[in-house]
């Protein structure tokens, strides 16, 4: 591949969801540069099983959708991102129908599935479990007609270029370790998510929080980082990664037993099995904690289902589960809960907007506050998907000769620079910290002893030179954010749950963690 260019006219960083569908928005506008730290099948987009939501058929409502984003938020999401969420959903989901997205159908109709807390079946998927697969396939497919348009693999990003306060490139080490700088008129993260803070995670490896780090070290503000959701229903075997299984399986009648083999969830919320995945999860973790077993888990049951059913609207899962020589229409699978999805990121406005002027971001990465403390089943997708386009759409206006900066390039002292201390050993002792302290359940001594030694770690990986030690650098920063931002919340709210304040401090706390260059303030 020739070398990349040193200009252009607007950056996209991330090719899941939100990146492709903002480079598709802004290529009418000017020269798009898309640039993915791996391959572009390396997204959380392409791993995404459940669905997008959407108020498309005749029993359901835009205001329905709405309600029950905002009662799964727990009080905190922003009721505008949330309106704007919902209302343009049918027009994003009839786009990618048109560009050639094959969600799933019963003859000519589209066929709606229901997931948890979701009071109508609203949940679109493609060849059944692959809905993100699909989605991303179809952008690609569309991105690759438009010549503006350039996508380059294997480009990660370090850093982003200021001047004067104003965001104008980014810093790249390619694949082979040589940096470089990119200049822009406007650069948009669309960086995905931070699972890779977990040792137990459905995340894929390239989800080490890259955009929240990079804004937050260029003085950009972030919101709603302790807001960390964690799936109830990963696959859970010794030797093999924690495979999403996804909510739509309970949606079609999965139940969920315990070690006993006893269905529990009716104990702890009046939906069962398809309560919110915040409860679902912490409610896992008591079964799990009951028991004393050296590795317990719970189990999810299918097989009262049709089995021919089964096979066909989850092929992804039946086939993944059957390398494991599980076969789910017919044994239980043991399962734990996993981090899946980060509620905050970059504060940005409803246009995409961070507070850093030159700045956006879109999907996972972002702190919009649309889903609240805790996130809506499907609404992940979706956000990616809206929000994406809003932001393309408000980066137009950004467009002007992208500015040159002062000759020397900061990034280039790193290439000769001394080998690098192996990073994974401090990555796999933060993976641990963050997942016993800062993790589903939390105390408030717990999450200042790993704030000390996460401070420790942060010395470790303070000097990088290789794209692995980027990550753990980020990593580090990222965990820290979620850390602080945990302990300052001193209630109990979605997925943030402290077991010293285990109830809801409305006078206090239901606002928006924010942090920029001073200490954490809630507004």
């Amino acid at each position: 591949m020739p070398a990349v260019p040193s200009e252009t006219d607007f950056l996209v960083i991330g090719a899941g969801i939100a990146g492709l569908r903002a480079a598709i928005e802004l290529a009418p506008a000017g020269r798009v540069m898309v640039l993915v730290k791996r391959e572009v099948a390396n997204s959380s987009t392409q791993f995404a099983q459940g669905g997008i939501a959407a108020a498309l058929s005749d029993e359901d409502e835009i205001s329905l959708h709405l309600q029950d984003t905002l009662n799964a938020g727990d009080g905190l999401c922003n009721p505008e991102a949330a309106k704007v969420l919902v209302e343009d959903a049918p027009e994003r989901i009839e786009e990618l129908i048109a560009w050639g997205t094959q969600f799933d159908r019963e003859g000519t109709k589209l066929t709606f599935g229901r997931e948890g807390a979701h009071s109508r079946n609203r949940i679109l998927h493609a060849h059944g479990d692959s809905t993100g697969r699909e989605i991303q396939r179809a952008l690609y497919a569309k991105a690759k007609t438009l010549p503006e348009i350039s996508i380059r693999e294997f480009e990660f990003s370090t850093d982003l270029v200021t001047e004067n306060g104003r965001v104008i490139g980014v810093q790249v080490i390619d694949d082979h370790g040589a940096h470089s700088t990119i200049d822009a008129s406007a650069v948009l993260l669309a960086t995905g998510g931070m699972g890779q803070l977990y040792v137990n995670t459905t995340n894929p490896s390239v989800a080490t929080g890259d955009g929240v780090a990079m804004a937050y070290r260029a003085g950009a503000e972030v919101s709603d980082l302790e807001f960390v959701q964690f799936h109830p229903t990963a696959l859970y075997l010794k030797k093999a990664p924690r495979f999403l299984l996804s909510e739509a399986l309970r949606g079609e009648g999965a139940y969920l037993r315990n070690m006993e083999m006893m269905r529990f969830m009716a104990k702890y919320h009046p939906m069962g099995d398809l309560a919110p995945r915040d409860v679902v999860a912490r409610a896992i973790m008591h079964e799990l904690e009951r028991v004393k077993a050296k590795e317990p888990v719970v189990y999810l049951d299918m097989t009262h289902l049709d089995e021919g059913h089964i096979r066909k609207r989850f092929p992804r899962i039946y086939a993944t589960c059957m390398q494991y020589n599980i076969d789910i229409t017919s044994e239980f699978v043991p399962i734990r809960p996993a981090a899946h999805y980060a509620m905050g990121g970059v504060r940005t406005d409803l246009d995409g907007r961070a507070t850093l002027p030159g700045l956006y971001a879109a999907g996972e990465a972002t702190g919009t506050g649309v889903h609240g403390a805790n996130r809506l089943a499907s609404n992940s997708l979706l956000e990616g998907l809206v929000f994406g386009a809003r932001a393309g759409r408000k980066m137009r206006d950004e467009l002007k000769a992208p500015a040159k900066r002062a000759a020397s390039d900061p990034a280039a002292a790193y290439s000769n620079g001394p080998v690098s201390i192996p990073v994974d050993a401090s990555i796999s002792e933060l993976q641990e910290l963050m997942w016993k302290d800062v993790g589903i359940v939390r105390t408030g001594s717990g999450l200042e002893e790993a704030i000390k030694r996460l401070g420790e770690i942060g010395e470790e990986v303070s000097h990088p030179h290789s794209r692995r030690d980027y990550e753990g650098r980020n990593l580090q920063i990222v965990g820290m954010l979620v850390a602080r931002s945990a302990l300052a919340r001193e209630e109990s709210r979605g997925a943030h749950y402290r077991t010293d304040y285990p109830d809801h401090n409305d006078a206090k706390f239901k606002k928006h963690s924010v942090i920029g260059a001073e200490k954490i303030r809630f507004e």
